[in-house]
């Protein structure tokens, strides 16, 4: 029995070892998409963001908002491109990180955990009953007056909670990419160190 399970043991182990790209790549190709749809949003209405960022009535009520915006901006924009191609994974990872630790702190944490509210969930919103009123009170106005099969083709209805949920989730796997690099043979990384640093 020992022998069987060092057997598949090692055979687990030669496996990792050649297939260990794929965990990075595939975080990579993952958060590419999300940091190049939340940058470019935030480019396309820079100077919305920057009032958001520095109002502290209806805003985040950062100091210094423009430079704010402009390095959350910058990080989402460049830092998508970097993830897509695997080049200087651990160094964009930082910024990303800090990004997602200040969207963490100043937007979602005062909603909770989740992103969606969801009564079944382990953690629901304080105000779970409300969150259900509007759902049903929005399904009943576009049953009414929309086109609600059309509407609902591809999925469900769902009421945002803007928990801190995807964010977090985003931190952990920038968290996991700043620990394992841009992974081997599908990185620009991997090449130069191949190539230049031994």
């Amino acid at each position: 029995m020992t022998q069987l399970l060092t057997s598949l043991q090692n055979l687990l182990d030669r496996s990792r070892s050649n297939l260990d790209f794929l965990a990075p790549l595939a975080l990579r190709l993952y958060l590419a998409p999300v940091f190049w749809i939340a940058g470019t949003n935030k480019l396309n209405g820079f100077e919305d963001i920057v009032q958001w960022f520095g109002n502290s009535e209806w805003g985040l009520g950062l100091p210094f908002p423009w430079l704010m915006a402009f390095l959350a901006t910058a990080s989402e924009v460049v830092g998508a491109v970097m993830l897509l191609f695997g080049f200087g994974v651990r160094w964009i990872s930082i910024p990303l990180m800090a990004t997602m630790a200040v969207a963490i702190l100043s937007v979602h944490l005062e909603h909770g955990w989740q992103a969606v509210a969801d009564k079944m969930s382990p953690f629901p919103p304080a105000d779970i009953t409300e969150a259900g009123e509007r759902l049903e009170a929005a399904r009943s106005i576009l049953q009414e007056h929309g086109n609600y099969e059309w509407l609902t083709a591809s999925g469900n209805f769902v009421i945002s909670n803007n928990g801190a949920e995807w964010a977090a989730t985003y931190l952990i796997m920038l968290l996991a990419l700043f620990a394992l690099g841009a992974g081997r043979l599908v990185s620009v990384d991997y090449w130069i160190r191949k190539r230049w640093m031994g």
